[in-house]
């Protein structure tokens, strides 16, 4: 197998692959996306919202925002606690969302949430949890695609979503082929 980086950057990460088989290129492609995981809000309580809109439509836009997510530290029983409390008339955006921790925060700040009119206003709490993109979509960590581009040569390409680097994302995924790997040969060394 031979890689060649075309594209490398905070955004994304594109690469030529050559001499191997599409299996091996779309295992790394899925772990990407149902294995690396990321925080998201994940859980939502309201205390007012005296929008237009319903208390789960907004949960449901604030939980496809994304979270920065270090590389170590956290577990999956780890919450981080995130809370918004923003008045009309204006539109409410993600920079609005205030984490607890500073490590764990909004990953892009531009994202609109809202508009509230005049009077309006949106007071909550939501916690952030790891998952990856297996459970839900809001804790895929990038968007991921290859094409061939010859006999056993592909293109391959992530882009971050902003919880972590492109590059991240590989080594996530990598790890975590890796990880299966090593059960199935401990299971079938049971067997043998």
């Amino acid at each position: 197998m031979k890689i060649k980086i075309l594209e490398d950057d905070e955004k994304a990460l594109q690469f030529e692959v050559s001499d191997t088989d599409n299996y091996y290129v779309n295992t790394l492609r899925r772990a990407i996306i149902n294995r690396v995981k990321c925080f998201a809000i994940d859980k939502a309580m309201f205390y007012e919202n005296t929008s237009a809109m319903f208390d789960e439509y907004i949960a449901h836009r604030i939980g496809l925002v994304p979270i920065s997510t270090p590389q170590k530290g956290y577990t999956e029983t780890d919450e981080v606690l995130f809370t918004l409390d923003a008045s009309g008339p204006g539109t409410v955006y993600s920079k609005d969302i205030v984490s607890s921790d500073k490590e764990v925060r909004v990953a892009n700040e531009n994202i609109p949430i809202i508009k509230l009119a005049e009077g309006q206003r949106l007071r909550l709490e939501g916690k952030a949890v790891l998952g990856n993109g297996a459970r839900h979509a809001k804790f895929q960590p990038g968007f991921v695609t290859f094409e061939p581009i010859g006999d056993a040569s592909f293109k391959f390409y992530i882009e971050t979503f902003g919880q972590m680097s492109p590059k991240e994302i590989a080594y996530k995924a990598i790890e975590s082929i890796k990880e299966d790997a090593k059960e199935l040969k401990k299971e079938l060394k049971k067997i043998s």
